[in-house]
């Protein structure tokens, strides 16, 4: 539903009320310059700090880029949202009461916003009830086992908001229901009750019964939900809150409204599996500490952090068991790829002895654990040894299998030096000191990860009859995405699925501008309506024939996909005959120049002197001929009457009979 014209009161009261210094700071790290604050500017690629925010005029500028305004355009520039869309956000964030010009309209968003605070409102007093049942009776051995094996003082219990929710199926329903007042399925949406299944009669019962309760903020210090920690054996021994209407695991971090200050002063922050270990290293002095909420750590809840450090350092400290080596490794491939292009400053933290954070400051000063943080190792390094942990070097297969593991590691380094680098770190801890075996190592290690680095897009290894057959199965998939916008998003799957690129010049333009104005929709609100309504083919046709224009010599080559004839229109019949097929010829052509590049490595390798890498290009060149016949035995699947439909395909197939073999 689009938004209604908001009154001129209701922009109005958010111009007055918002604090421009509050919203900017969540999105970029602002530090105090005198009476105004600098930063790194999020619109252009900013080395140095050419940022600043006035709160005073409550005005950015950027001295760079010439970017500048008010909070209300520094969120519709930053966010690529509307007017409208970043008032009403504001509206709700500093409590400004909404006025639109449709009464109507106005109660709706009105119920929504209320729907919100009623949510925030419940689980406040739901915290503080807690609280409250910590310091009674009921409370005490909860209360000495915070004390005594936590070892916690009581400030740090109450600025965390520690509590116990007693035993029982319906203590906090009936304080919430029969004493507050509250209707019950506005309990149920916090998360705090669950309906009794089928067999087990009607009501409901408590979410969270005889568990120790920790409360999870959000960035501005509301509850948003709830973890609880069992006292007994209970399974699980951590219990969280459901998804909400506020609540969302997967972009919230446990302590991060304490910790964000924090962060942005020390320009670093830890990240730890517990929210014992935050709340103990914060009792400690060590406040820059967030923990993920009981699920692996997210892409988004690192861009959350990368917010307040400039320079993007970040240090992992799971646990050394399985589980949070396991963990670790989830974490890194999250943000691997940030990594791989310094985009994040990564880091490992491994305790001795296997110990947690609130385990080693129970034995530790919090200077011990702050050296440790200092001498983290990166992600990389951390990585390989990881790699070489419990490997025996003298066995062959274990030697053979740590060298492809580690070649896969650094195929995916972007920066050259770095990448010589580790090539001749990896080569030292494989030789295990041989000077003479080093140097072997180091250059078979270079000639590998050239090999893991290429991905078949180059044309050297481009046979004749290749061009034609990219070029038909391009063209194809291209003239389905622009006129059955049903497909769309099967044939980015398919190309996903498979790694594959359009190859073309004038085809990866296309591609571009079609994706370019995807995303343009998709982070317009104005168009949810449009995009949730059945896709039309002649909108982007118009589009992109506008932006064609800008680039005629290509224009050419693609206005042939725009317009259908009796031929193509019966393609459009066969969609996903047609998907498949170009898809898997695709992905052949690109198999058959890969194996043509190993085979060319491997015959100028002298093997006498290099068998471990003889036998790697042995490998890569087998795994891709077993492709092609995987694609041809798929291909040979498709009966004769499909392929006779796609006549493309079958001249293509009837070629290979014909051509050598790679």
């Amino acid at each position: 539903m689009p938004l209604p014209p908001l009154h001129p009161e209701t922009i109005e009261q958010v111009k007055q009320r918002v604090d421009i210094v509050d919203v900017i700071s969540d999105h970029v790290v602002l530090r105090k310059r005198g009476k105004d604050f600098t930063g790194l500017c999020p619109f252009h690629e900013d080395k140095s700090p050419s940022f600043s925010v006035s709160p005073t005029k409550q005005f950015y500028y950027c001295f760079s880029c010439g970017a500048g305004g008010n909070a209300i355009k520094f969120l519709m520039e930053f966010r690529k949202e509307s007017f409208a869309d970043v008032v009403l956000e504001l509206a709700k964030r500093y409590q400004v009461p909404v006025k639109t010009l449709e009464p109507a309209q106005r109660q709706e968003l009105q119920r929504q916003m209320s729907l919100r605070e009623q949510l925030y409102e419940v689980l406040a007093i739901t915290a503080r009830f807690f609280e409250h049942a910590l310091h009674q009776p009921q409370g005490e051995a909860a209360l000495k086992y915070l004390k005594e094996q936590r070892r916690l003082k009581e400030e740090t219990v109450q600025q965390f908001q520690v509590g116990y929710a007693p035993g029982g199926w319906q203590t906090l329903y009936t304080y919430l229901v029969d004493h507050k007042g509250y209707p019950v399925e506005l309990i149920e949406q916090a998360g705090l009750i669950v309906p009794r299944q089928a067999g087990q009669g009607s009501g409901y019962y408590d979410r969270f019964r005889d568990r120790l309760i920790i409360p999870i903020h959000d960035l501005q210090g509301r509850v948003i939900g709830f973890g609880g920690r069992a006292l007994g054996d209970e399974q699980p021994k951590y219990l969280n809150s459901p998804e909400t209407e506020l609540f969302d695991k997967g972009k919230n971090l446990f302590a991060l409204h304490f910790a964000r200050a924090a962060i942005a002063k020390q320009d670093q922050a830890v990240v730890v599996e517990g929210y014992f270990d935050v709340i103990a290293l914060h009792a400690a002095g060590i406040t820059n500490a967030v923990a993920s909420l009981g699920t692996a750590l997210s892409l988004a809840q690192v861009r959350l952090l990368l917010r307040y450090t400039e320079s993007k350092q970040i240090i992992f400290n799971f646990d050394a068991d399985n589980a949070g080596m396991k963990a670790a490794q989830r974490a890194i491939g999250e943000v691997a790829d940030l990594a791989y292009q310094g985009e994040v400053k990564l880091r490992i933290l491994n305790l001795p002895q296997g110990k947690d954070p609130d385990e080693f400051l129970q034995h530790h000063k919090p200077e011990d654990y702050q050296n440790l943080l200092n001498q983290a190792p990166l992600w990389l390094d951390w990585q390989i040894q990881q790699t070489l942990v419990g490997v025996d070097l003298n066995q062959a297969d274990q030697f053979q299998q740590a060298t492809q593991d580690l070649v896969k590691l650094l195929g995916n380094l972007p920066n050259a030096t770095l990448r010589t680098h580790y090539i001749h770190r990896c080569a030292e801890l494989l030789s295990r000191g041989n000077p003479h075996l080093t140097v072997q190592l180091e250059s078979d290690l270079r000639t590998q990860v050239r090999g893991q680095r290429w991905h078949g897009r180059s044309q050297k290894w481009q046979r004749p009859g290749d061009r034609t057959l990219l070029e038909e199965s391009e063209a194809q998939l291209l003239r389905l995405y622009l006129h059955l916008p049903e497909y769309r998003s099967f044939i980015q799957e398919a190309l996903e699925e498979r790694d594959l690129d359009f190859s073309l010049a004038h085809h990866r333009l296309l591609w571009q501008q079609m994706m370019q104005i995807a995303e343009s929709q998709s982070a317009d609100p104005a168009t949810v309506d449009q995009l949730a309504a059945p896709p039309n083919a002649n909108d982007l046709l118009d589009r992109l024939q506008d932006t064609c224009t800008d680039h005629p010599d290509q224009l050419a080559y693609l206005y042939h996909l725009m317009q259908l004839d009796e031929k193509t229109q019966r393609d459009l019949l066969r969609a996903p005959l047609v998907i498949r097929a170009a898809t898997a010829c695709m992905e052949r052509v690109l198999c058959e120049k890969r194996c043509r590049h190993f085979l060319n490595l491997w015959e100028k390798l002298d093997r006498t002197t290099s068998p471990d890498q003889s036998l790697f290009l042995q490998q890569q060149i087998y795994a891709e001929k077993q492709r092609i016949a995987e694609l041809d035995q798929q291909q040979r699947h498709t009966t004769f009457t499909d392929l006779a439909q796609i006549p493309w395909v079958g001249e293509f197939y009837e070629a290979l009979e014909a051509s050598p073999s790679v």
